[in-house]
């Protein structure tokens, strides 16, 4: 790696906290590594953006994946696995992913997470989903297990008086002056011990932040989303990856065509229990697309939509699950049915109004198999990590496992691999713009008119040029305000003031441009990556990796693997900083 000395303007740390790990976020992810952390004697402090239970995990309704049913194998589920990932899984990390996956799972219920069982044997039930060829998706609540995941994992770590720090939205990483992880500066919004700028100092630091999909308009993704863990990984100098890859779930509710931010989801499993997509017409139009019909693997399932959308000039399809009855709904499907009601629409009586709209990044910060990223003490696990378990397209239910298998694994690396880095070494380089938080939506509107489910060379070099007008725009406006700094005559630009919003839009300005940069170099069509002007898979030339890191002159430099594999990780010694 190289250093970058890249770093957000923010007010210098007013109070620390010590500890032997630091986990940012509070998903499956983050909570089950706090865990499993602290079980091994480790001093562990877990910052998270809200409060503990608002992260991504709760939202998720479909359930989590393993092999757990009669005939089911976990060399079925990588088969599926493998398939779904459309050539670019790492198949020994989905190896881990589904032999490890089903004592996880148990280990989850020990937690005491409550998954549906049957009422007369006691057995889990399981359900299908997309890209499935088995029934294999435990789910609680009917459509709410994210939400019983992370009530039973919360719960676990209030009762181990796991120390917390909420509303902290994650700054930099700090490091020594060897370049190994020293910990992380993190600002704290509202009241609680702490307030303001300040450092949790650990030799470890597990991101387990979530996901970027509030770089969209329309996404399933809490507010909360920002890709703040793939953007400070950057700045420190450590590789993303396969960040074009980007799920747009296929059954996403329609509340109109100028809907913004979180838009309610409607499952995978009600497709999984039986409804089906039609058109304004009735007609099933993913019957003869895929031997699974409308239960393909998201991407195509996605890609069927949008065809007979454009086919049709609809904004909308339909997802017509009224054979269920009220019955089902009620029982099977509560959220989605008092979602779907919330907004006038009855499932019971009526067929769904559906799109497309931004759900998952299967990319992301990249780590090797016991979550190690090429920075040294810096650990990545759940959606902000790229483990090469997706590929280019993540099946469905794949990423709760993934969260609980990946975190117990950097959890045992870090206790058995204990760190002593140096003092904190701050950086004396220049912070970089800020942008005003009144950039967001303009980020948003880009990324969806260039990026989204339907990508070509010319969407995303407008998408590539208005993205750099923007960040030219908040450079110059820190130039510009560096150089007349104590010039009370010079008014006119100013870099904005550090805070939440300034730093969010910042994150996302900057994930957003390595997205559009390795949507752009991939010129096929693969996964979730849909280019119309390089509609074809490209093995040959494509069966590759992007690989992105930010440079010392905060330009950005991609490179492609030379196989499917990754180049190994081996975070070593750090250059000393340098332009490139």
């Amino acid at each position: 790696m190289t250093r970058t000395g890249i770093r957000l303007k923010a007010p210098a740390p007013g109070w620390t906290v010590d500890a032997d790990v630091v986990v940012v976020g509070s998903g499956v992810a983050g909570l089950t590594a706090a865990l499993r952390c602290t079980a091994a004697g480790l001093r562990t402090v877990v910052v998270t953006k809200a409060r503990l239970d608002d992260g991504s995990t709760r939202w998720a309704q479909g359930g989590i994946a393993a092999a757990l049913g009669d005939g089911d194998t976990p060399e079925q589920h990588l088969d599926d696995t493998l398939v779904a990932g459309a050539g670019l899984c790492d198949e020994e990390a989905v190896r881990a992913l589904v032999t490890e996956g089903p004592d996880a799972v148990r280990r989850l219920i020990d937690t005491g997470a409550l998954f549906d069982t049957d009422p007369e044997s006691g057995v889990i039930q399981l359900t299908r989903e997309g890209g499935h060829h088995r029934r294999r998706i435990a789910h609680a609540g009917g459509d709410a297990t994210g939400a019983e995941i992370s009530r039973a994992l919360v719960e676990a770590v209030r009762s181990a008086s796991l120390r917390t720090i909420e509303n902290a939205l994650v700054l930099d990483l700090l490091t020594d002056a060897d370049g190994r992880t020293a910990g992380v500066t993190l600002h704290v919004m509202g009241e609680g011990q702490h307030d303001g700028v300040g450092a949790v100092r650990a030799p470890a630091v597990v991101l387990a932040t979530g996901g970027m999909g509030q770089v969209f308009s329309a996404t399933t993704n809490p507010s909360v989303s920002t890709g703040d863990g793939v953007a400070l990984a950057l700045r420190a100098g450590a590789e993303v990856s396969d960040l074009e890859f980007v799920q747009f779930h296929p059954t996403v509710l329609f509340l109109g065509a100028d809907a913004e931010g979180q838009q309610p989801l409607v499952s995978e499993a009600v497709r999984g229990e039986g409804a089906h997509l039609v058109d304004a017409d009735g007609v099933r139009f993913m019957l003869g697309q895929h031997e699974l019909a409308e239960l393909a693997p998201r991407d195509i399932v996605a890609k069927g939509i949008m065809r007979r959308m454009r086919e049709q000039g609809t904004e909308h399809m339909y997802l017509d699950a009224r054979h269920f009855g009220a019955e089902m709904w009620e029982s099977r499907f509560p959220t989605i049915l008092a979602a779907c009601r919330s907004h006038g629409i009855d499932p019971v009586t009526q067929p769904v109004p559906v799109a497309p709209a931004a759900h998952y990044a299967s990319g992301g910060v990249r780590t090797d198999l016991h979550g190690r990223t090429t920075v040294p003490g810096l650990y990545a696990c759940g959606e902000v990590a790229c483990t090469g378990v997706h590929g280019a397209n993540r099946l469905a239910s794949n990423s709760l496992l993934e969260g609980l298998v990946f975190a117990e694994r950097i959890a045992e690396d870090i206790a058995a691999h204990p760190a002593s880095p140096g003092p904190a070494v701050h950086s004396a380089e220049a912070p970089g713009p800020l942008l005003d938080p009144a950039t967001r939506i303009t980020i948003q509107r880009i990324m969806t008119a260039g990026a989204g489910v339907l990508r070509s060379a010319a969407s995303l070099d407008h998408a590539a040029q208005a993205l750099e007008a923007l960040y030219s725009s908040a450079a110059d406006a820190a130039d510009q305000e560096s150089a007349t700094h104590g010039d009370d005559t010079a008014h006119d630009v100013k870099d904005a003031e550090p805070g939440v919003d300034a730093w969010e839009a910042t994150n996302l300005l900057l994930v957003s441009r390595v997205l559009v940069a390795a949507a752009r170099a991939r010129e096929e069509t693969r996964g979730c990556h849909w280019r119309e002007d390089h509609p074809d898979r490209d093995d040959d030339a494509w069966r590759r990796h992007l690989v992105v890191r930010l440079t010392p002159g905060r330009t950005l430099a991609v490179h492609r693997t030379e196989s499917a594999s990754f180049p190994p990780v081996n975070p070593g010694p750090v250059p000393a900083q340098r332009e490139q």
